[in-house]
């Protein structure tokens, strides 16, 4: 990569590392912060007042990168600048529980259901005056971006899915897997007693670290770089929002009644129209080949697997997340 891009992602994720050093003294709203020609900025949307980051020309074709539990912003720290060098306007949101992101009223409900991040979204668009944009992500970032392309195809110009079309069907989601798979969402169990909100709640890093080396095994990443990403869990909703987001899912915590008609909508599990790329890494096991899901896409659309790369893709091999931005652009 040239000398300049690595200049700009060093200017970049140092105002990233400053912003989140902020909110550890309590802030619960910033100004924008900056280093060089890069900022962690601030905006109200819908309702929340959203951290993010941004790099490339302010008229350039916007792409919204969105990351997932338990990652931050830090997952696109390759991938901005290889897109801003293309004339790419990038937006990375730290997602409700993250970073500086903050929740404009006490009142509102700590929610982590997946309609509730996808109209977050959503709304930060509204709230930068982005019509459309290409959308790409992984983890909850991948769900967040598939269900906005389901439901709001008008304003999604591509879709960059990790692991394809992992919406969440409450009803589907009772029914039992294998043992062995089973296994895989030990997490999620752990979180449903008060045993793993107190776990959670005094071993964040260490438990956050686990996953990382879990979903990701081949992934050699130093302490720098977990750490910068840990900042953004000093978030004081983290805890509430990733309990909610998992405990929703095993249908133990009710979700917010003003998301219901959209969940039910994502519930029928609604067709992609859009153009689209799903990736498969090793993460994905038997699932790697997508063949699962293929139908759910109708427009111009392409899998493709990463061999001997785990769950965080944009940050293990950037340059293929990358290549199926620009890709999926040009369908």
């Amino acid at each position: 990569m040239p000398e300049a891009i690595n200049d700009d992602r060093r200017r970049f994720f140092g105002t990233a590392i400053m912003t989140l050093a902020a909110a550890r003294f309590g802030a619960t709203r910033f100004s924008d912060m900056s280093i060089g020609t890069m900022t962690i900025k601030q905006i109200d949307a819908g309702v929340l007042n959203v951290g993010y980051a941004e790099a490339g020309p302010a008229n350039g074709p916007p792409v919204v990168l969105l990351h997932g539990w338990p990652y931050d912003i830090h997952a696109f720290e390759e991938v901005a600048p290889i897109l801003a060098a293309k004339g790419y306007r990038v937006i990375m949101p730290f997602l409700r529980g993250y970073g500086t992101t903050r929740f404009l009223s006490d009142a509102t409900m700590r929610n982590g259901e997946q309609a509730a991040i996808a109209v977050d979204t959503i709304a930060l668009m509204d709230a930068l005056k982005i019509n459309k944009a290409i959308v790409g992500g992984f983890d909850w970032g991948s769900r967040t971006a598939g269900i906005m392309a389901a439901l709001w195809p008008e304003r999604i110009k591509g879709l960059v899915a990790v692991s394809g079309y992992i919406m969440v069907n409450l009803q589907a989601n009772m029914q039992p897997l294998p043992p062995k798979a089973e296994l895989g969402w030990w997490y999620q169990y752990y979180f449903a007693t008060e045993r793993g909100v107190l776990g959670y709640s005094k071993n964040t890093n260490e438990f956050n670290k686990l996953i990382w080396q879990l979903a990701s095994p081949k992934w050699k990443f130093d302490d720098a770089t977990f750490a910068r990403t840990a900042a953004s869990f000093n978030n004081p909703d983290h805890v509430k929002i990733v309990i909610h987001n998992y405990r929703w899912r095993l249908s133990i915590a009710d979700g917010e009644a003003k998301y219901g008609d959209l969940e039910q909508k994502i519930f029928a599990g609604p067709i992609i129209s859009v153009p689209s790329i799903t990736i498969s890494s090793d993460f994905d096991g038997a699932a790697a080949d997508g063949k699962a899901y293929a139908s759910k896409f109708t427009g111009k659309y392409e899998h493709r697997i990463l061999n001997g790369i785990g769950h965080n893709v944009p940050q293990e091999d950037p340059q293929a997340f990358a290549k199926a931005i620009v890709d999926v652009d040009g369908f």
